[in-house]
């Protein structure tokens, strides 16, 4: 494994990928609901405490094989009924971090940001009712790449749309699977939260601009 970027700060940062759940919105209580709902069509009962904790932080299908593991037929029918369900009706549950659309226009004030998560088919959808399609110079979950997080193909995905460098790029997340995503791309990692295994850790989204030194764009333009 690639070892750990160093954080870039300032002007040398070009780039700012941002994971969503656990980053841009506290999604625990959503996540949960909709893999309940689908376990329910299933005639399953809830996720245990485990299955709570997995579903935030690997993609559905890490999650299904880890629930039915060694249950070929079963691990099939969860595929599909999720595949089928609408996950609309979760996104209420889904709670946006403090001042999320102020630290997103202060960060895209300095550089472009990218969205890289382990969603599949609702990357769209969570944009698009939040209204932040246009923060992003490039939005990408599983289905845009070859492997999920730790697989470093999402941040790569990003760093090659953008034009960026792995060196001038910072990945924000709240969990390890992030952070070996990025370790693994060779791109500095802030976690968000005390289990997001960083060796830069900041409590919410909006301590980060100040972290990497970016200023307000009055500031910047001297007014």
């Amino acid at each position: 494994m690639n070892a750990r970027r160093s954080l870039p700060v300032g002007d040398a940062v070009e780039l700012v990928i941002l994971d969503c759940d656990g980053v841009l919105f506290d999604s625990w209580d959503a996540n949960v609901a909709f893999y309940d709902a689908v376990l329910a069509t299933l005639d399953e009962g809830p996720l245990d405490a485990t299955g709570r904790e997995l579903c935030h932080r690997l993609s559905g299908p890490q999650l299904w094989g880890e629930l039915f593991a060694g249950k070929p037929e079963m691990l099939e029918r969860a595929r599909v009924a999720a595949a089928s369900a609408d996950y609309a009706p979760f996104y209420p549950l889904m709670r946006p971090t403090p001042e999320l659309r102020e630290t997103l226009e202060r960060l895209r004030a300095h550089c472009p940001l990218a969205l890289a998560t382990n969603r599949g088919r609702t990357v769209a959808g969570v944009t698009r009712y939040f209204t932040l399609e246009g923060f992003f110079a490039a939005a990408l979950g599983i289905l845009d790449v070859p492997r999920p997080k730790p697989a470093p193909d999402l941040l790569l995905a990003c760093l090659e749309r953008t034009g960026v460098a792995p060196s001038s790029a910072v990945f924000v997340g709240d969990t390890l699977v992030d952070r070996d995503a990025a370790v693994a791309a060779g791109v500095a990692y802030v976690g968000v939260g005390p289990v997001s295994g960083g060796d830069v850790v900041i409590e919410e989204l909006r301590q980060l601009p100040d972290l990497l030194g970016i200023t307000p764009r009055r500031s910047r333009d001297g007014g």
